[in-house]
């Protein structure tokens, strides 16, 4: 019975083959002549058959060699071709970078990103899952999902990209009917709309700078479920909301929103890139995941406040 051949020698055996000589095929591989001969005598005895007839002059292929060539060539050349795509996508990012992120965040922020980390490389094909849904990352084939607040323990690997402030806001025309508050306590007395994807949309804690704190319970007037949709609820005088800083940013700066007890701080939350736990990091994921980090240390903050 004969034994398993060696594939390394077969690959010496098509460098042979394609130099047309033990000489030229020794000075390819970077080997010694001899050396390459003794590996060509090991696969034929592995094979039970020659593969070349040798002469002074020449080395041309026996019949069972031919067999071999024609079929190991092209066999070879895939595996090499897919080694070099494994090492384009280990060094660049290739293919397709899967992401999901919460779909106000995806509209607002993450998309002009995407947009210029796709300019940067035209070779990646980008596919956005915009969705509220916490999507199962191995089963949906997600490499990178954005994920805003606080983490919940899991067997995923998470990156820290950003912080965000949360800001008490209203519009000024629900402040001229129902009054400015002053103090947090003085928020539950008014209209709020709350956003129902928080834990606990109704309890807030607020901070002094001289480290005062103060727990406000509230009463929702409206519910809804994404904060944008609290944007423009509260943008009509419907009442009073938490949101993040980059929901309200423009509405602070063209006056169409005012920031309620700016010198108490809310509790800050984290904006992440949530990934699969592998050994290797594709990549692609991190080169997206350094592109938004720097993206979003880039992103002005609103520092709009309501006088004191």
């Amino acid at each position: 019975m004969l034994s398993e051949p060696d594939l390394n020698r077969v690959e010496l055996f098509l460098a042979v083959a394609e130099a047309g000589g033990f000489t030229a095929a020794a000075e390819r591989m970077g080997m010694a002549k001899a050396g390459l001969s003794q590996q060509i005598a090991k696969l034929e005895a592995e094979l039970g058959t020659a593969l070349f007839v040798r002469t002074t002059r020449r080395v041309t292929l026996t019949e069972a060699g031919e067999t071999l060539f024609r079929d190991a060539a092209p066999l070879i050349q895939s595996l090499r071709e897919s080694i070099d795509r494994l090492n384009e996508e280990v060094t660049a990012p290739s293919g397709t970078l899967r992401i999901t992120a919460p779909a106000d965040h995806a509209a607002t922020v993450l998309a002009p990103a995407l947009a210029a980390f796709g300019e940067r490389y035209p070779d990646l094909q980008i596919d956005l899952l915009a969705t509220d849904q916490v999507l199962d990352l191995v089963r949906e084939r997600v490499d990178v999902a954005i994920r805003m607040g606080w983490l919940r323990d899991s067997s995923l690997r998470a990156t820290q990209l950003a912080r965000f402030e949360q800001y008490a806001v209203a519009s000024p025309a629900y402040l001229a009917r129902h009054g400015l508050p002053r103090h947090p306590r003085d928020l539950a007395t008014h209209r709020w709309v709350v956003l129902s994807l928080l834990a606990a949309p109704l309890t807030w804690r607020f901070t002094h700078g001289d480290g005062e704190d103060c727990t406000v319970r509230l009463h929702a007037a409206m519910r809804t479920s994404t904060p944008l949709s609290a944007l423009a609820l509260v943008q009509h005088g419907a009442g009073i909301a938490v949101l993040d800083e980059s929901t309200v940013r423009a509405g602070l700066v063209s006056g169409d929103l005012v920031r309620l007890v700016p010198a108490w701080a809310l509790p800050s939350g984290g904006i992440y890139a949530v990934y699969p736990d592998s050994r290797h990091v594709p990549a692609k994921v991190r080169a997206f995941i350094g592109f938004f980090r720097e993206w979003l240390e880039a992103l002005p903050h609103s520092g709009v406040d309501a006088e004191k």
